[in-house]
């Protein structure tokens, strides 16, 4: 059966991914800000925090990228539905009529059913996480210092800012070969798997 409330669920969860990424990075910079709304969560459960999240080298990154986390889960989890939602139940069935639980039927039915689903989201989460700009650029430009210096930020920053095109150019196609490198080992391993 299926479970009340999951189609309000899926909205929320998927709502990150048609919102204007420019409108997520400031909401973030105002939640991650000292006197913003994580800290004062963090008061609330009895921890006084004035930290900047986003001005802090050693949390910067880890901030920015559980915002990319964030952006990328409802994307993922619709794939991942998508994949169980063609298991038939009489694989469930048969699984419980053979003793079993939980645990096996999500290695022996689910995990199988949705490798593919796994190795497209892998490649998606991989190539948003490198060709990331525009939420870099508009909550720490990169900085405290390099903290949050990704690939795609480090072109625009050598092109744009040092006025470097070539080295910018250079970083750019190292970048490129790099996605597509990573994508062929993923899908030869998805593939392998099958």
């Amino acid at each position: 059966g299926r479970l009340r409330g999951m189609g309000a669920c899926r909205v929320l969860i998927f709502l990150p991914q048609v919102i204007a990424l420019v409108v997520v990075a400031i909401a973030w910079r105002q939640i991650y800000a000292p006197t913003g709304t994580l800290n004062q969560v963090l008061g609330w459960l009895g921890i006084d925090s004035d930290t900047g999240w986003l001005g802090e080298p050693r949390l910067a990154l880890i901030a920015v990228g559980f915002v990319g986390f964030w952006l990328e889960t409802g994307l993922v989890m619709l794939l991942l539905l998508a994949g169980m939602n063609r298991i038939p139940d009489e694989q469930f069935e048969a699984a419980r009529l053979d003793g079993a639980g939980p645990v096996r039927e999500f290695f022996e039915i689910i995990v199988p059913a949705v490798r593919a689903e796994v190795a497209t989201s892998l490649v998606l989460t991989i190539i948003a996480a490198l060709k990331t700009f525009d939420l870099v650029y508009m909550t720490t430009a990169g900085g405290p210092g390099t903290a949050t210096t990704v690939p795609s930020y480090e072109v625009y920053n050598r092109a744009f800012i040092l006025k470097d095109v070539g080295s910018g150019s250079a970083v750019a196609v190292v970048l490129a070969v790099l996605v597509f490198i990573i994508n062929v080992g993923v899908n030869r391993i998805g593939e392998e798997r099958r």
